[in-house]
């Protein structure tokens, strides 16, 4: 959805995921000017391999959005293993470092650009039972933070966003795990619902557009009230 945003916004489109098929099928959605690159966030050479990609089609990188994640098992901490915390680690939070370590120079050197990392409410809360999760979306918080700080003398703003249960397949899965359906966990938002793509990708692309340019190193909750209560 926020790819299709963007592209109705005008922009050139750089798609990244670790499955070929997903790709494909959102090329087929989305149409031909976009560019696909298979990746694995966690690897450094994908990053460069998706970075080099871009700047080879476009020649400049103006917006980062910074979304690729996992949500991990679910389970009390004592019963967590070791291997699985390891991967939503190493997702959630080495995805977002390279991808910034790899962007911000393209960034510094046009002297302009905008990043989005996708944390979560869980970043800036607790929850039982999604321990990997919760400490991935929290370490979001300080990427983005620290980013912010590096790169605002160079024209780069960095800000972070924070979903509540969003209507996608991950919500399906960590429905699964808690034992609780849409209808039961929707009753801790106070709109009533889960948010749609849809609301995530008009604060994306409010957040990277130029309505936005004395923002930067925030946090910014979009909940359906949440935060409220």
């Amino acid at each position: 959805m926020t790819a299709k945003r963007f592209l109705d916004e005008g922009a050139s489109v750089v798609l990244v995921d670790l499955f070929e098929d997903a790709l494909a099928d959102a090329k087929s959605e989305l149409g031909e000017n976009v560019l696909t690159v298979q990746a694995d966030v966690s690897k450094e050479e994908d990053v460069k391999n998706y970075v080099a990609k871009a700047l080879e089609s476009f020649n400049k990188i103006d917006i980062f959005f910074n979304n690729a994640g996992i949500e991990g098992k679910v389970a009390p901490i004592t019963e967590q293993k070791v291997e699985d915390f390891d991967q939503v680690i190493s997702v959630n939070v080495r995805g977002v470092f390279l991808g910034l370590k790899h962007i911000l120079p393209v960034m510094t050197a046009q002297k302009s650009g905008s990043i989005i990392n996708t944390s979560s409410v869980a970043g800036l809360g607790g929850s039982p039972n999604v321990s990997p999760y919760i400490t991935s979306k929290h370490a979001v918080v300080g990427l983005t933070k620290a980013a912010a700080v590096e790169s605002a003398p160079h024209g780069i703003r960095v800000n972070s966003i924070h979903p509540s249960p969003v209507n996608t397949r991950m919500m399906r899965s960590l429905e699964t795990g808690l034992g609780a359906d849409e209808a039961t966990m929707a009753k801790s938002i106070p709109l009533g619902r889960y948010g749609e793509s849809s609301d995530i990708a008009s604060l994306v692309v409010f957040l990277v557009s130029d309505e936005s340019t004395f923002i930067t190193g925030s946090q910014y909750r979009i909940d359906g009230g949440m935060a409220a209560l």
